[in-house]
């Protein structure tokens, strides 16, 4: 197995893992928030979701992006199944991106997010994208523990 592959693997895993939880989530806890500042359950699972197609797009651009129109802005939030089956070709077309790169990409490539108090390797930022989407399931399945909510196992 080579990097790029580790890298896609690496995405698929954490990916599966979420949908692992996303999908325990009862629909009447899917509009619990802890607080009135939180993200609901559902909002955050967008969150994910559309951070991912925006990275993509960062890659894709080698920086941050001044002007992103999120195809996801006009959407109604509904359900976790139809969130995903919106997100199933940004997410396709994000790892068909990721095949296309070397092993030296990984380090060569540099994405520029100054603007936010970064420039990073191709590699280190593939790795974040997979940490962002981790720390989110972690958030969620806090949330559950708070609503008292049966958590699903992901460590399988």
């Amino acid at each position: 197995m080579n990097s790029i592959e580790l890298v896609k693997l690496n995405l698929t895993e954490v990916r599966r893992r979420s949908i692992k939880v996303w999908s325990s989530i009862p629909s009447d806890v899917l509009q619990w928030r802890p607080d009135e500042e939180a993200m609901t359950s559902l909002e955050m699972i967008r969150h994910v979701l559309e951070s991912e197609h925006y990275y993509h797009m960062a890659i894709k651009n080698k920086g941050s992006l001044s002007n992103f129109e999120s195809p996801f802005d006009n959407v109604p939030l509904q359900s976790v199944q139809k969130e995903l089956e919106f997100a199933e070709p940004y997410r396709e077309a994000f790892l068909e991106t990721i095949s296309t790169y070397k092993a030296e990409d990984l380090s060569n490539i540099k994405i520029d997010r100054s603007n936010v108090g970064y420039i990073r390797s191709l590699g280190d930022m593939l790795l974040r994208i997979a940490y962002h989407e981790s720390i989110h399931t972690g958030q969620l399945l806090d949330y559950l523990r708070t609503a008292g909510v049966p958590r699903a196992d992901i460590w399988d």
